[in-house]
């Protein structure tokens, strides 16, 4: 990825991450954050991965809410960023916070079969 690519990402990544928790602090939803963004080469396109504090229930809720808001969140994002075009948002669940408490609780359960 170039230093341009990434400075935009950072950009969009914060900002959107500014607008979810400045407009959108349902309890319902969960505790949402953007964990990343990667953006395509020719900066159209931005994949904007996200975690939620909550059960499924809630990140389905959130994902749903995301989808739903993606063509506003593009447009309030364009107007904060200077850019020739706005990228379009894909949104996708960053689950890694999960395998790691999964992989966390295998692992004490081998340490705690095999100690006497």
């Amino acid at each position: 990825m170039s230093i341009r690519t990434e400075r935009v990402a950072s950009l969009v990544k914060e900002e959107i991450g500014a607008i979810l928790s400045r407009e959108y602090r349902d309890p319902s939803h969960g505790f949402t954050t953007v964990t990343d963004v990667k953006m395509t080469p020719d900066l159209k396109i931005a994949k904007v991965y996200f975690s939620v504090f909550g059960g499924p229930a809630a990140q389905r809720a959130t994902m749903a809410l995301l989808e739903r808001d993606r063509a506003s969140m593009r447009r309030e994002v364009g107007s904060h960023l200077r850019m020739k075009f706005t990228p379009a948002l894909q949104f996708y669940l960053d689950d890694t916070l999960d395998h790691v408490d999964r992989i966390n609780t295998l692992i004490k359960k081998i340490h705690d079969g095999t100690e006497p």
